[in-house]
């Protein structure tokens, strides 16, 4: 396992008279090269766990090791860390910031002390895995599509050369094509590369798409995680906690209500057609 989260809790404003439970006994084991969602509502954890993972925020309790290290034990290269565990967050221009998009892309591998030429060839190497468009390499970021900043910030922490990438709702904002256009870069990234992906997400249907596990975060602690076919089949404790599935599994349970003989256990619209298409065939 490259990354265990062993038992942390994690307490805001501690110390205030008001504090707050933002994580709560929570344990995760993510091996290598496994595509995790991770899901909740507002207020569920999901994002402050995502920060313990690269050690902007220290659990109140408990540990987490990588590679065999414990990231608490004094001594700790957290630098280190953070160039292996690369976190992308919601809103890509707030980790923009260079007056071209070549020199932002630079600026996390310069941090590493590297060389001029590794750091641009590092950059080159970012920016074509995540699809960028060659010709605006030496424009503004600012200047960019939402789209465009989206590939920009994944290229930049990409550069650091990530064993695992974390994404906070890497397609707020974007419209479906350009959604489908990131997650599907990203999914390419992760087969490619065999490279570990945590998404976060708040649609059901992107993460039923894309990801082999799902972690769902409810008041601070894991509520389930599974296959996306187990965790949809709990569609009606989702729905208590103020989730839902995705659509395909509303309507092959209504199917199946009706009579029709097809497995409820499908979680995109592709597997969907196939059931449907066998079962009126084999009726």
């Amino acid at each position: 396992m490259s990354l265990i989260v062993d038992h942390i809790s994690y307490i805001y404003d501690k110390d205030s008279g008001l504090p707050t439970v933002g994580l709560k006994d929570v344990s995760l084991s993510i091996p290598d090269g496994q595509f995790i969602g991770v899901i909740g509502h507002t207020g569920s954890g999901k994002s402050t766990l995502m920060q313990h993972l690269n050690g902007l925020i220290k659990a109140t309790e408990g540990s987490i090791y990588f590679n065999g290290e414990d990231i608490y034990d004094k001594g700790y290269d957290l630098k280190k860390l953070r160039s292996k565990v690369g976190l992308v967050f919601q809103y890509p221009e707030h980790q923009l910031f260079a007056e071209t998009v070549f020199a932002d892309v630079c600026y996390g591998p310069g941090n590493l002390g590297l060389d001029k030429k590794d750091c641009e060839l590092r950059a080159y190497d970012a920016l074509r895995k995540v699809g960028f468009p060659e010709e605006l390499i030496f424009t503004s970021p600012f200047d960019l599509s939402g789209g465009q900043k989206r590939r920009v910030a994944i290229a930049g922490v990409l550069a650091m050369k990530p064993e695992i990438l974390i994404l906070d709702e890497p397609t707020a904002g974007l419209d479906p094509k350009g959604r489908d256009e990131i997650l599907g870069m990203i999914k390419e990234l992760q087969q490619k590369e065999k490279m570990t992906i945590i998404l976060v997400s708040h649609s059901m249907d992107d993460v039923a798409e894309y990801v082999d596990r799902i972690v769902v975060m409810n008041h601070g602690s894991i509520f389930l995680d599974n296959s996306p076919q187990v965790v949809f089949s709990h569609y009606k404790e989702l729905e208590e906690i103020g989730l839902s599935a995705p659509q395909v599994t509303y309507i092959m349970h209504a199917l199946s209500e009706q009579g029709f003989p097809v497995k409820c256990d499908v979680t995109t619209i592709q597997e969907a057609a196939d059931e449907i298409a066998a079962c009126l065939k084999n009726n």
